[in-house]
């Protein structure tokens, strides 16, 4: 599967968010290729800092800064892996729009905040735009970084994505959680770290469930 967490607006927690799906894949025994397509490079750096810790499993990393050669490089090298997990900077970019067109699932963070969800306009416009190409694209939202427990919020940025057909809202959240940013920072999955967050363990478990595997159910917002 070839999995795209991106979004046209920055802050949403990509980066956090690719590193860990493709760790917890890798960790769970997958052959997995992270894919860093943000000029910034964190992804590969955090890959980098496993590698310099050797850390088992490890985590094969490419960086393509540009549309064409993203694009062509996952479609020649995807066939290798069980998954490719692709991270692209905040912005309506070439890279991001590559990777959308050669992805089965793109991941949009959604933290809920009004300025964030105003946002998905352009994202959802994005895939639109896609799926006149690729009916196959499935596409879905996680509410990133959110509040704890059920909060106001929470709840209006759930409701907002109702406007938002293109879109289907998984189950679950990603709290805005230390053990997250922390646990990616050293290239570790959170279910790595010491002391071990049993609350981000469980919220990534639930993403990484959803993401490969109920993402693929063809009941999907936007795809009739």
């Amino acid at each position: 599967m070839i999995l795209t967490v991106g979004h046209t607006k920055g802050g949403a927690g990509k980066t956090t968010l690719a590193v860990q799906l493709a760790l917890a894949r890798a960790i769970a025994g997958r052959d997995v290729l992270l894919v860093d397509g943000d000029r910034q490079g964190s992804a590969q750096m955090a890959v980098a800092l496993r590698a310099h810790a050797n850390r088992s499993p490890g985590l094969a990393c490419a960086h393509y800064v540009e549309g064409l050669m993203l694009r062509s490089q996952v479609q020649q090298q995807a066939g290798k892996y069980a998954d490719v997990v692709i991270d692209v900077g905040g912005t309506d970019s070439g890279t991001l729009r590559a990777a959308v067109f050669v992805s089965d699932v793109l991941l949009v963070p959604v933290p809920p905040r009004s300025i964030d969800v105003w946002a998905l306009a352009d994202i959802t416009a994005l895939i639109d735009e896609a799926r006149t190409l690729r009916d196959g694209l499935v596409a879905i939202a996680v509410l990133n970084r959110a509040d704890p427990g059920i909060s106001a919020d929470n709840r209006d940025a759930a409701a907002a994505l109702n406007d938002f057909p293109q879109l289907r809202l998984l189950d679950g959240s990603i709290g805005d959680r230390k053990a997250f940013a922390n646990a990616t920072g050293l290239g570790l999955s959170v279910d790595e770290m010491r002391p071990r967050d049993r609350k981000a363990c469980e919220e990534l478990d639930a993403l990484v469930r959803n993401a490969f595997s109920n993402a693929c159910n063809p009941q999907r917002n936007g795809s009739s």
